[in-house]
């Protein structure tokens, strides 16, 4: 089997580390997790969008662009825990048309997004891990993570509206292979049968003729 390089794309509270961790188990793959923890913005941002949505987007798109070019250097398959795309194309988006990043910023961002991702391998795959908003919002509060748990209902909703797009707009392009698989009602840590099955989906996915 030769390496790939696959992405883990969903909304806040879906589940993409864990599954990222699972999946990279059942194969021997490399993980590269979301730098979420560390993030000295996030928590100003939940509180002030507006002052803090810039210096967000910056970081993450400064951190996956660290992790992306690791990637171009291939030894393994290497599964990215949320993809720099979804900085650009659902969440500074999102915050800018909530009018919660003016447009000088926005415009600096897409320039600055544009210039760094034209040196980057895509990935050959992306995997959209789709959940209701309902369903996210049980997740998030199970996994209690304090800076999350003031995350605004509608915003949640809202990044979905966006995901959903985006996604659709892959599958119509076929820019990037994309696999979707639902989520709602499943449980990866406590499902094995269904974990396996999504495993097989993506394994055949990359090593079809």
């Amino acid at each position: 089997m030769k390496h790939h390089f696959v992405g883990i794309a969903g909304n806040i509270g879906v589940g993409k580390t864990t599954f990222t961790d699972l999946l990279c188990k059942r194969f021997g793959w490399d993980p590269h997790y979301e730098v979420v923890v560390d993030n000295p913005y996030l928590k100003d941002f939940y509180g002030d969008m507006l002052r803090w949505s810039f210096n967000l987007q910056i970081y993450f798109l400064s951190k996956r662009f660290q992790v992306q070019k690791q990637i171009q250097k291939l030894s393994n398959t290497i599964v990215q825990d949320r993809t720099i795309y979804e900085d650009a194309k659902i969440f500074a988006r999102s915050i800018h048309d909530m009018k919660n990043m003016d447009d000088r910023d926005w415009e600096n961002y897409q320039e600055l997004f544009g210039e760094m991702t034209s040196y980057l391998r895509p990935p050959d795959l992306i995997v959209y891990l789709q959940a209701s908003t309902d369903a996210l919002i049980s997740r998030i509060k199970k996994r209690g993570r304090d800076y999350e748990q003031d995350i605004d209902l509608e915003y949640l909703h809202l990044l979905n509206i966006y995901y959903d797009r985006w996604i659709n707009e892959l599958l119509e392009s076929k820019e990037i292979p994309v696999l979707v698989i639902k989520t709602d009602g499943k449980d990866f840590l406590t499902d094995p049968d269904y974990c396996e099955n999504v495993y097989q989906q993506i394994y055949n996915f990359l090593n079809k003729e």
